[in-house]
């Protein structure tokens, strides 16, 4: 027996050293080691098929008679014939139209053009890094050279390996029937049947994934969240969980700078026509007059917002976005608690939707393996860039989507789910992986707003100080809307990196910060980490019945460098917070609130009283490194991240702000740190 014993426990001891690793196991290195190695080269490498088939504008009839539109890539000989054999789906839903994603896919995996554009992209990015203090499009070039296109376009290394990928144009949009839903109910109804009909296919062995980039990953969560039978993987990058709060009214004010530019983007481009089917007699009459009933999808929404005048003059159509129990409200929800399915969420601390991503992944009710989350420092239209090529750096985004798509929807067992599970980019420092986020071990502390001068910006309206003792002083500063915030981080994460390409901008806030009351600590002197939410509390007093509150933390360099790490925004009577939906400190301070956003909700200001606003910051992780210093910027204004609904901008009238230091009523920053300040 006691041989027996031994060769029992010798047996399982051989067995874990010979297994891989697992979502149980010790996090991996971001660069994923040799497995990271086998998956790259499975991607790469040579493929069991030699070409790729493409069906174009396949009808598929929804259960209203609305007909959507594909486009089928499936495996294919070298002479271009679809392969007999059935073999796992991967959907891809888009608004953007599905001729974008052809020629996209076309051009940039041509095996001519496609090495081409990206040797030119790459000598492109690398001309612009001397002049990279005044403009720097490397980051844009980075996402074409690194992989991340190819999971907003069609990979045709995956379909050669043994996938059918199927592009299909959402209700209303691209070559598809209807008018745009925008996610809501019929919408995402529409998304389980065409995954249903997929699976159906006699090209189909029945397995579904699902990949895609923004609205396509938004797409993903939804249908993830109803955990349709067939549906085995998804990997969304830069999914959105809670449209209001992430792009449409974050904090209470109407996301100005993306939301028009992405409204006009796909009201357009839903009206261009199929010119094939109208030069060969099949024009789809239906589409047409689809078309014409509904022209400017959300516009009347935006127009409301924009132009009216008071609270009882919103019109019906703006008032059910103020309302959270009404169809868009709910719909656009991602319940990422009932989703069962594994999920691969990348996003980004500085992306459209960072405030979902990380909420998203902690609430999936998933072992990690089975769940991933990679968080870098880009923004929404750099997608994995950065990640070739340079040590310590995640793999690239479609080798990870396909080792991803391999485990869950072949079942082979490469080890992707002993990577991460959480791999995070340190804004201001390299990559790291880890169990959890925010990751374990930090310590929550306030530090606290003051007036006296920390010398460090003399450009701000008001240097003041950060300390980790409330200040005795008593008296207002003062700041007023401004404008310089066009030129922010927060600028270039509203137009998803556009503005980015000015780094004096995007990654320096010395500009901004002449609109801005400062505070800023002592140099540090050992390196802090950052890992989670922070708020700002401000002790608030204002000349009008409503206000506008922004506030970033930012890390200062030696050099006297101010980059923002996390910001957020709140208008003032939009102040209330869900209490069974926010996160709170062991002291009791709210470090994450989630507002509640609605017109019966609202709390009007009363002028001249103080009144307590909490203003929360988005998650980030970082690292402050000696010799540089935490500082908190406060604005009145935050153009284009957000410019306050007309009625409440009314109400606000533009006046100044204040924050009335009092001892009694500290205003204060509560931070995760890795150890407390001094």
């Amino acid at each position: 027996m006691r041989v027996g014993m031994i060769a029992g426990v010798f047996g399982i001891l051989v067995a874990l050293v010979a297994a891989p690793a697992t979502a149980g196991a010790a996090p991996t290195s971001p660069s994923g080691g040799a497995p990271a190695a086998r998956w790259a080269a499975s991607h790469d490498g040579p493929q069991p098929y030699a070409g790729v088939a493409v069906t174009w504008d396949v009808p598929i009839r929804m259960s209203d008679g609305t007909v959507l539109r594909a486009n089928i890539y499936r495996p294919a000989d070298r002479s271009g014939r679809a392969t007999a054999k059935q073999n796992p789906v991967i959907v891809n839903m888009t608004p953007y139209t599905k001729l974008v994603t052809a020629l996209g896919s076309a051009v940039t995996q041509h095996p001519v053009l496609g090495p081409l554009l990206t040797q030119v992209a790459t000598g492109i990015g690398q001309i612009s890094k001397p002049i990279s203090g005044a403009l720097d499009i490397s980051q844009l070039t980075d996402t074409l050279r690194d992989g991340g296109a190819r999971t907003f376009l069609a990979d045709f290394d995956l379909v050669r390996s043994g996938y059918t990928q199927v592009v299909v144009d959402v209700r209303g949009t691209g070559f598809s029937q209807g008018t745009w839903d925008v996610f809501q109910n019929r919408e995402q109804a529409d998304t389980l049947e065409v995954i249903d009909w997929a699976a159906r296919q006699r090209w189909s062995d029945g397995k579904v994934g699902m990949s895609g980039v923004s609205y396509s990953a938004i797409n993903q969560i939804q249908a993830a969240n109803k955990n349709p039978k067939a549906l085995k993987a998804i990997f969304p990058v830069e999914p959105g969980g809670d449209l209001i709060r992430d792009i449409v009214a974050p904090g209470g004010a109407l996301g100005s700078g993306f939301l028009p530019l992405w409204l006009t983007l796909v009201n357009t481009t839903k009206m261009v026509p199929n010119v094939a089917s109208m030069l060969n007699g099949t024009f789809d009459w239906k589409w047409l007059a689809d078309r014409i009933s509904d022209p400017v999808t959300f516009y009347p929404q935006l127009f409301a917002a924009l132009l009216t005048p008071d609270i009882p003059s919103v019109p019906p159509e703006l008032k059910e976005l103020l309302t959270d129990t009404s169809e868009p409200r709910q719909a656009w929800l991602d319940h990422a608690d009932r989703i069962s399915t594994p999920t691969f969420i990348y996003g980004g601390w500085f992306d459209l939707f960072t405030n979902s991503e990380v909420r998203m992944y902690n609430k999936i009710p998933l072992p990690p393996g089975q769940k991933q989350l990679i968080m870098g420092d880009g923004y929404h239209l750099t997608i994995g860039g950065g990640q070739q090529g340079r040590a310590g750096t995640p793999p690239r985004l479609d080798v990870l989507q396909k080792a991803w798509f391999d485990k869950w929807l072949k079942g082979i067992d490469n080890g992707i789910d002993g990577y991460g599970p959480v791999n995070l980019k340190q804004v201001g420092d390299s990559w790291i992986s880890a169990q959890q986020f925010p990751r374990a071990g930090m310590t929550r502390q306030r530090l606290y707003l003051g007036d006296r001068r920390s010398g460090t910006a003399p450009h701000a309206v008001r240097d003041g100080s950060l300390t980790s003792a409330p200040p005795a002083s008593r008296g207002r500063m003062t700041i007023s809307p401004g404008v310089l915030t066009l030129c922010s981080r927060d600028s270039a994460q509203q137009m998803a990196g556009a503005t980015a390409l000015f780094p004096f901008c995007a990654k320096d806030a010395r500009i901004s910060e002449r609109n801005a009351l400062t505070f800023t600590t002592p140099p540090v002197r050992t390196t802090r980490s950052v890992s989670g939410y922070s708020n700002v509390r401000v002790n608030a007093v204002m000349d009008a019945t409503d206000g506008y509150w922004t506030a970033t933390l930012n890390d200062v360099a030696p050099d006297g460098t101010s980059k923002v790490i996390s910001s957020g925004q709140v208008m003032a009577s939009l102040r209330g917070y869900d209490r069974s939906r926010s996160q709170f400190a062991a002291n009791g301070d709210v470090i994450d609130p989630f507002y509640t956003m609605t017109l019966a909700s609202r709390q009007r200001v009363a002028p001249g009283r103080p009144v307590a606003i909490d203003i929360g910051l988005l998650p980030t992780e970082a690292l402050i490194k000696p010799g540089h210093r935490l500082r908190v910027d406060v604005f009145a204004m935050n153009l284009p991240r957000g410019l306050p609904l007309r009625p409440l901008l009314n109400e606000s009238q533009l006046k100044p702000e204040h924050i009335q230091l009092d001892p009694n009523r500290p205003s204060f920053v509560n931070l995760p740190l890795s150890a407390p300040l001094p």
